[in-house]
């Protein structure tokens, strides 16, 4: 019986080749198998991450309360025109109501601010979050040809000692 009659008594090559996969797996794992783990891992985290921020369809409540959180700026720029409007068409009514507003600690002027501010900074971080992210392309096409010399600064880049190092790869 000669060594190819070994072989197919034993299972064959392929039952050969597995029980080496095996033996060298124990040794050093499959690098191609912890790629596709890691990357299967990625993206049920992606899922997860997306799941998040699905929005329900909106409920006339929620188109209610949306159109009242519209409201107020439109509200202050028209406001701020009809004073303009009062100022000229009452002066003296409107003086004496500045006059009105003089009398306001200090205090209160700061939590006015405030609360104006924290509405405002509130629906610009609404806004924020409720973007898509954009894509991260690179406005610069890749090019693999280093510079000319080892010292010359690789195009968008100012750094010397990193143009060096990328140059010397």
């Amino acid at each position: 019986m000669g060594l190819m009659g070994v072989i197919n008594a034993v299972g064959g090559p392929r039952a050969i080749g597995g029980v080496v996969r095996g033996v060298t797996d124990a040794i050093q794992p499959n690098a191609t198998r912890r790629l596709e783990l890691g990357h299967e891992g990625i993206g049920r985290a992606l899922d997860a991450h997306m799941a998040e921020f699905v929005q329900a369809e909106a409920t006339a409540f929620d188109r209610f309360v949306n159109g009242l959180n519209r409201l107020p700026r439109p509200a202050l720029a028209l406001g701020t025109m009809v004073l303009f409007a009062y100022a000229m068409a009452e002066p003296e009514g409107f003086a004496l109501r500045m006059d009105g507003l003089g009398h306001i600690p200090e205090p209160l002027w700061w939590l006015l601010g405030a609360i104006v501010s924290f509405y405002f900074g509130a629906r610009e971080a609404h806004y924020l979050r409720m973007r898509r992210p954009a894509s991260h392309r690179s406005a610069e096409p890749a090019t693999d040809a280093p510079p000319a010399s080892p010292g010359q600064p690789l195009p968008g880049h100012d750094n010397p000692a990193l143009a060096e190092w990328l140059s010397a790869r």
